[in-house]
C-alpha cells in the first residue's frame, strides 16, 4: 500500500510529520508542550531567501504532499508566525505556532491559492489559537509583551521606510506596546508576516481600508516616536 494514495492523516500522523520536518531543520514544533526557545531564529538563519515563485511552487507541491515543499514553507513562514504570535500571547507563543502548524499540516492538501494566500490563511489560524490560548486562560490578547522574544527574530527583508525597518531593534519593537491594539496588531501583520492589506483585512476580519488607516497610522506614530528619540528612555 503505497503511503502516498492513502487518505489524509489524522492528527496523530500529521503531529509526527510536523515532527520530522521540523526535526530536520532543527526546531522540534510537532509536540505543543515541549518548548524550543527561538527555534525559529535558527532556521530563519540556515535558510535560503526564496523567490516568490519558488514558494508557489513550494506550496503546490506541500498540498500534493511533497515534505520538501512542506519544509520551505515552514522556513520561509515560521519565524514571522512566531512574532506576531509572541505579540499576541508572549511566552506562550511556542505552543501557539505549534498548533497551527499542526492545523496547517492536517488542512493543507485542502487548501486552495498562492503563497499570498496560504500566507494570510496561516496567520488566521495562529490568530486564532492564539485567541483560544488568550480566552482559556481569561486574559485578553494584547500587543507585544516580550521584547527580547520579539527583537531576536529576523526582520523582513522587504521593510520599507525607516519604521519598518527599525521593527528589527529591540527599541523600536518595545515601542509597538504603545499602539492601539488594532494599529499595533496591523502593523505587525503588514510589516512582521508580510501580509497586504486584503490579507490582512481577512485575518481581523476588517475592510481592507481600515487596515489600511490603522497600519498607516501605526507606522506614522512608530515614526514620530523614533523622530522625538522616545527610544530607551526609562
Amino acid at each position: 500500500m503505497s503511503g502516498r494514495s492513502s487518505p489524509p492523516p489524522g492528527r496523530h500522523a500529521v503531529g509526527g510529520r510536523v515532527h520530522a520536518v521540523a526535526a530536520g531543520l532543527g526546531a522540534d514544533v510537532a509536540v505543543p508542550h515541549a518548548r524550543a526557545p527561538h527555534a525559529s531564529t535558527a532556521v530563519a538563519a540556515a535558510a535560503p531567501t526564496r523567490s516568490r515563485g519558488e514558494l508557489d511552487v513550494a506550496l503546490a507541491a506541500a498540498c500534493a504532499g511533497d515534505e520538501d515543499g512542506f519544509v520551505a514553507l515552514y522556513r520561509d513562514l515560521q519565524p514571522r508566525l512566531l512574532r506576531y504570535a509572541t505579540a499576541l500571547v508572549g511566552n506562550d507563543a511556542e505552543d501557539v505556532t505549534a498548533e497551527t502548524w499542526l492545523q496547517i499540516a492536517r488542512d493543507l492538501p485542502r487548501f486552495s491559492g498562492d503563497v499570498d494566500g496560504f500566507r494570510g490563511w496561516a496567520s488566521s489560524i495562529c490568530r486564532n489559537r492564539a485567541m483560544d490560548v488568550a480566552r482559556s486562560r481569561s486574559r485578553r490578547p494584547a500587543t507585544p509583551t516580550d521584547i527580547d522574544v520579539l527583537a531576536e527574530q529576523p526582520a523582513p527583508g522587504d521593510a520599507a521606510g525607516s519604521a519598518l525597518e527599525a521593527m528589527s531593534t529591540r527599541e523600536a519593537i518595545a515601542l509597538i506596546s504603545e499602539l492601539p491594539q488594532d494599529q499595533a496588531e496591523a502593523v505587525l501583520l503588514r510589516a512582521v508576516v508580510g501580509l497586504d492589506a486584503p490579507s490582512v483585512a481577512t485575518v481581523l476580519g476588517k475592510r481592507p481600508g481600515a487596515v489600511r488607516v490603522a497600519a498607516h497610522r501605526g507606522l506614522r506614530r512608530l515614526a514620530r516616536m523614533l523622530d522625538d528619540g522616545e527610544v530607551g528612555r526609562a
